[in-house]
């Protein structure tokens, strides 16, 4: 109930899955949030072929609300009744295009951390020069970074990274100011010794020039740096749009050479829109937590639903359990 358009585009997404997924399939969607405005909107569309429930929530966790909103005053909040669903084993994943703040420590709270994961970390994919994208944590759950933490990062990106991508044995890396390994804050030279130690493909560090070329599978930073490229990457295809119309707007000749070229800038820019990756997931949570954008809209819930659905069927926590100890 918290995102931009809600419930619209969760109930819209939910119905674009089911028309792409096979008419046997054993996946069922749980709403929660205000069963009144659920139900006028599923009425709106009639939905066949979704299979869903309705759990009533009468609270909202606003995107303005602290992250502890939902443990302390809104317990009858859709994020915490959600979690609860998915801790009792009434569900299989919790997704959320919520308050992201609230979703990460209701979710830390209620579910716990997996055995030997100091911090939950959320990871997000980027678009490489390369046919697959690098994945890059942390996004914004922890704003520090103790050496620690980076490395358990490493260990947990690298093994969704596999598993998602079925690449055997990641590149990854240290996103940092420089290459050589003298560079950066002590906490960061600590992780370089610690991954270099460890069994994970190590390649060392890189800039920031190197995300979209594709130089590392997986790109391990703090919370704080992650969260602003994640950002200034997000907003990089509606700035790119935005020039395209501009240009076209100034002459007919320009309109014409734009309209020849729409369907090759359509393929081209696809993998910048965050929609194609629907949601990131939350790992290091004893769950499955999926966090999407505050304005997703249909696409991206439905993108959201198929990445739940990887997630659950690969196992990726007891994986990264038996990795981290």
């Amino acid at each position: 109930m918290g995102s931009d358009y809600a419930p619209v585009s969760e109930i819209m997404g939910a119905i674009r899955a089911f028309d792409h997924l096979p008419d046997n399939t054993s996946i069922e969607i749980i709403f929660v949030g205000d069963e009144k405005r659920i139900g006028l909107e599923l009425d709106k569309h009639k939905p066949t072929k979704l299979r869903y429930s309705v759990c009533h929530a009468d609270e909202i966790v606003l995107m303005g609300d602290e992250a502890t909103i939902a443990l302390k005053k809104k317990r009858n909040s859709s994020i915490f009744k959600g979690l609860e669903l998915h801790r009792n084993g009434e569900a299989d994943c919790f997704m959320s295009a919520g308050n992201t703040g609230a979703t990460m420590a209701t979710a830390t709270v209620l579910m716990g951390r997996i055995k030997g994961a100091s911090r939950p970390t959320i990871g997000s994919f980027f678009p490489t020069e390369k046919e697959s994208p690098a994945l890059v944590l942390d996004v914004g759950a922890t704003v520090d970074h103790q050496s620690r933490f980076l490395y358990e990062y490493a260990v947990m990106g690298s093994i969704y990274y596999k598993q998602m991508m079925n690449v055997d044995r990641p590149k990854v890396a240290l996103l940092n100011v420089g290459e050589e390994k003298s560079k950066g804050t002590e906490e960061v030279k600590k992780a370089y010794g610690l991954l270099m130690e460890s069994d994970l493909n190590f390649i060392g560090n890189i800039e920031g020039r190197d995300i979209f070329n594709g130089k590392a599978d997986v790109v391990v930073c703090d919370g704080f740096t992650g969260n602003i490229i994640l950002k200034l990457a997000e907003s990089f295809f509606g700035f790119f749009k935005t020039k395209v119309k501009q240009y076209a707007d100034k002459s007919i000749i320009n309109k014409v050479k734009v309209a020849l070229t729409v369907p090759t800038l359509r393929d081209v820019s696809k993998g910048l829109d965050y929609q194609e990756y629907g949601g990131v997931p939350l790992l290091g949570i004893n769950g499955v937590v999926i966090i999407g954008h505050g304005k997703s809209s249909p696409i991206a819930i439905e993108n959201m639903i198929y990445r739940a659905v990887e997630i659950i069927r690969s196992d990726v926590n007891k994986k990264i359990e038996e990795a981290l100890n």
